[in-house]
């Protein structure tokens, strides 16, 4: 079994990669090699197998061409430009979120192999005039750029199925919070940044009231659901392979109690309120009162709390 994660240097990547190598095994047989590909070489993770690095640019073929082996059975489509960077900079979140899928499609299909590709999408693909709640059969109504080159390629990724070119599965990412590292430019970057920086002893900012919903996943579930996600068996994906990831909606004082209930009442107090209206704008055309049915039919779950939220970025990152 050898698998590809195009995306392996980001924070999914790795903790995909790290939950592979202590599995070993995925869809009935021994690892035999992972290979991590992405902008820049991503750093490897200590596995019982062969690990290798690639840099790979999805928005450029010739570069996907190179990437993707013969003999790639699975392969996770992880790469992304971020929300508000895509809504700041159209052509390239085209290139990178639209014409990159599509680059890695076209390559499977020119080898004929019909690998297992799973590709990480987002609820940012719901909006707009959509009625809640949601679920795998609402309409897909983005109402920004990220969401609708998301919504773009999920169509891709059930037709290039129907076509036998792959065998695919789409999951519809939650927020990931906490997420290990430094802030992005995704507009949903404070919904982990009001938690890292104040558990790290800095300041951060929250440019929305606490009451504010949304729809979040720990990173550690997050890639626990992704390896589930590759083994679903064909047959029970139905005729629409894009699905909701399972999540949970909390407001931000949810978080930032959870925070406390961890870690004591220090870090709430290193929290700067102060409204973004750029940030706000995009934010409150996300959903959160969203189901994920059939995901959790097939064996995806969410995390029980928040505090295991806190609790991962603690035991693994911090």
């Amino acid at each position: 079994m050898n698998i590809l994660i195009i995306g392996g240097g980001g924070v999914v990547g790795q903790k995909l990669a790290t939950a592979l190598a202590r599995k070993g095994r995925l869809r009935g047989k021994d690892i035999a090699r992972i290979t991590l590909a992405d902008i820049v070489s991503p750093a490897p993770v200590n596995a019982p197998f062969s690990i290798e690095t690639k840099v790979c640019d999805i928005a450029d073929a010739t570069s996907v061409a190179e990437t993707i082996a013969q003999d790639d059975d699975v392969i996770y489509l992880l790469a992304a430009i971020v929300s508000g960077q895509a809504e700041t900079d159209f052509d390239l979140g085209m290139n990178v979120n639209l014409h990159g899928p599509l680059n890695v499609l076209e390559r499977c299909r020119a080898l004929g192999t019909c690998p297992v590709v799973v590709f990480t999408s987002s609820i940012a693909v719901y909006g707009g005039e959509v009625t809640d709640p949601l679920g795998d059969h609402s309409n897909l109504n983005p109402q920004t750029s990220y969401g609708g080159q998301k919504a773009i390629a999920e169509i891709l990724i059930n037709d290039y199925t129907r076509k036998g070119f792959i065998d695919g599965r789409g999951f519809r990412l939650p927020t990931i919070s906490v997420r290990p590292g430094k802030a992005n430019l995704a507009a949903s970057s404070f919904m982990s940044s009001i938690l890292r920086e104040p558990l790290n002893g800095v300041e951060a900012v929250c440019p929305v009231d606490d009451n504010f919903l949304h729809y979040y996943l720990s990173p550690r579930k997050c890639a626990e659901n992704l390896v589930i996600g590759a083994e679903v068996a064909a047959s029970d994906l139905g005729m629409n392979r894009c699905m909701q990831m399972p999540g949970r909606t909390w407001s931000i004082r949810q978080l930032i109690d959870a925070m406390t209930a961890v870690a004591g009442p220090e870090p709430a107090k290193l929290i700067r309120w102060e409204d973004q209206p750029e940030v706000r704008r995009i934010v409150s055309g996300w959903k959160w009162d969203i189901h994920a049915d059939k995901a959790e039919r097939l064996g995806l779950g969410a995390d029980d709390s928040f505090e295991d939220n806190v609790r991962y970025y603690l035991e693994e990152d911090k």
